[in-house]
């Protein structure tokens, strides 16, 4: 184990990981920061979102989340910043413990234990995938190239004259379809319940035949369309029905990331995500949460941009105010 205690850890490399990274360092905080393994990142939704077009100057990404968080890390590896930076370039977090003198310690995929003082705990979540036939396979290529998609404030613009799926069972996939329709009056709108019982209430049902908008109760047998350019066609269902259809949109929940969190028995809600105040501050003394994992937050990019500033500016505080306390205590003996 190393027996350097550092300020602060990041855990996490997406956009909150990366926003508190970028503002720990220019508060002058020595920061460690886990970016995660190579599993982690197949993980994440950095991995598989491409343009973001909801959000100002990013229309020129390739990849949304990526491309601008290498920008930034570049940025301060180059700046008079650079030594508040240590890069745990490629590697994870397996565990968590925190001793009784509050120190943390972190135990790394590759088995080396490090130590902070904070954490800001950034791991994220991802969009649970419809399986079809036993595999996400068939999905992921309209997903990646954005035929298939998950957010409504993100992406809901796409189905705008548009004939659209909504994949899902429950009351909340309703409300994306609804939503949608009254937002953007697609060509044609239907639910596919992909074999599983309707979890939706009589009165959303009755917006849903006000509306027009059908549920369809057979599994997804195959998702028609050229996956290499991700063109969505349509949907064939198990019951031979065939479907057309230009947009999807899944809405069947969030696999959330907290595992570590749940480690420290740090308070959760009932989905799993982080409970914390406004400043990021969870359950236990010195452990904070920023972007999606965080409970009750919108899912989007200047969401975690602005909860990780909140953690990385409430540790700065406790920080300055540690030295100030020592600094005084220092100038009244002289």
């Amino acid at each position: 184990m190393s027996s350097t205690i550092y300020p602060v850890a990041v855990i996490g490399g997406g956009s909150a990981g990366v926003m508190a990274v970028l503002r720990c360092v220019l508060n002058n905080d020595e920061c460690l920061f886990f970016p995660g393994s190579a599993k982690d990142r197949k993980r994440s939704r950095a991995m598989w979102v491409r343009k973001i077009e909801n959000m100002p100057a990013h229309l020129s990404y390739e990849r949304g989340i990526e491309q601008p968080n290498n920008e930034t890390l570049d940025w301060i590896a180059q700046s008079s910043f650079a030594r508040n930076l240590h890069l745990m370039k490629s590697t994870g977090v397996e565990s968590l413990t925190r001793d009784a003198a509050g120190i943390f310690h972190l135990t790394d995929h590759k088995g080396a234990v490090h130590q902070a003082r904070h954490i800001i705990f950034c791991t994220g979540v991802m969009d649970v995938q419809p399986l079809i036939s036993g595999t996400i396979a068939p999905i992921l290529p309209y997903a990646n190239l954005q035929t298939v998609d998950y957010c409504l404030r993100c992406d809901g613009h796409h189905v705008k004259e548009k004939a659209t799926a909504i994949i899902g069972h429950t009351k909340g996939a309703a409300w994306v379809a609804i939503m949608l329709y009254e937002r953007y009056r697609p060509s044609a709108m239907y639910i596919l319940l992909h074999g599983q019982a309707s979890q939706i209430d009589a009165e959303t049902q009755e917006l849903l035949d006000m509306y027009g908008i059908k549920t369809h109760e057979a599994e997804i047998s195959k998702v028609l369309g050229d996956p290499k350019k991700g063109m969505l066609t349509g949907f064939k269902l198990a019951d031979g029905t065939g479907l057309h259809a230009e947009m999807g949109f899944v809405s069947l929940g969030m696999l959330v990331y907290s595992d570590l969190a749940k480690q420290l028995d740090v308070k959760l809600d009932e989905r799993g995500f982080v409970i914390a105040d406004a400043q990021g501050l969870t359950s236990v003394p010195g452990f904070y949460v920023a972007g999606d994992v965080m409970a009750g937050t919108k899912k989007q990019i200047y969401t975690a941009w602005d909860t990780a500033v909140n953690a990385a500016d409430a540790i700065n505080m406790k920080l300055r105010s540690a030295r100030r306390a020592e600094d005084l205590k220092k100038f009244r003996g002289n």
